[in-house]
């Protein structure tokens, strides 16, 4: 199941070395799955030496994540070509929806445990999860 993230970010870290103007390297990382992409050398160029890749930041504490209550396919708009529910960076209230899980043809909302600042999501739209996965990270009220 974890086929769509791992190309999503094949992707995007391809399209990112194309325009990244003399960007050699790059590594983009979603949870546990982290990619790699390095562009060989020009021949009969010589390359800077390598950055190095900082490691992952440390995951902040105070974070609430928002977790998947079933099987299904997470969607950030309540139908296609609609505007997300929220965006990284809304506050979010306790209950709010914030989210939609697909699980049998049946369209469950998918809201906000606790009233925050919305800090990422965690999953892209349209991408199968299980349960327990995590969705969002909030950063509740009392600690932004």
């Amino acid at each position: 199941m974890e086929r769509p993230l791992i190309s999503e970010l094949c992707r995007h870290a391809a399209e990112l070395i194309a325009v990244g103007g003399g960007m050699r390297r790059v590594r983009l990382r979603s949870g546990d799955m982290v990619v790699e992409l390095e562009r060989p050398e020009a021949a009969g160029v010589a390359a800077p030496a390598p950055a190095p890749v900082p490691d992952a930041p440390a995951e902040r504490d105070d974070l609430r994540h928002v977790c998947a209550p079933m099987v299904g396919t997470f969607y950030r708009a309540p139908e296609p070509g609609a505007a997300p529910f929220v965006r990284i960076g809304d506050s979010v209230e306790k209950g709010q929806q914030i989210g939609v899980l697909e699980a049998m043809k049946l369209m469950n909302p998918i809201e906000a445990d606790t009233s925050g600042r919305l800090i990422d999501i965690l999953v892209s739209d349209g991408t199968p999860v299980e349960y327990g996965q995590k969705l969002f990270a909030v950063a509740p009220l009392a600690t932004q």
